[in-house]
């Protein structure tokens, strides 16, 4: 402290550190920075992986129940085919053999689609179970 005239004059001095970053310091931020970014593309992945597996369960519920709509539409064509055969019995015209024909064909049709689809559904299914697996 130095006095001028009655006043008190205070110096002070101030000391500025730089500190330099040493490379275990780079390092260690940076492999936390991974770590940090590691985790979360992880935890997006597993996000991912559960919202397709919530598909592929719809999917498969999807599947099963349109096979039950076709199996039921199957159903319906083959009792209209016999009751229309049964009624008109020996009245049957060639108008009426090609009808039955169109018919028989639309219910080997559904028949084939319908196995498709079940197919298609036990495979989705199996697919899911090897996801579920890993």
């Amino acid at each position: 402290m130095a006095k001028k005239r009655g006043h008190v004059v205070e110096t002070v001095t101030t000391k500025t550190v730089v500190k330099k970053k040493t490379e275990k310091s780079k390092k260690k931020k940076s492999a936390r920075k991974s770590h940090k970014a590691s985790h979360s593309s992880n935890q997006l992945i597993v996000d991912n992986f559960v919202a397709l597996q919530k598909v592929f369960t719809n999917l498969a519920i999807k599947f099963d129940s349109l096979s039950e709509q076709i199996s039921k539409l199957l159903s319906l064509f083959e009792i209209s085919a016999k009751s229309f055969a049964e009624k008109q019995g020996a009245d049957i015209t060639r108008e009426d053999k090609e009808f039955l024909e169109k018919i028989d064909r639309l219910l080997e049709q559904n028949k084939l689609i319908a196995k498709g689809l079940t197919m298609m559904g036990e495979k989705s299914g199996l697919q899911q179970q090897e996801i579920r697996q890993r």
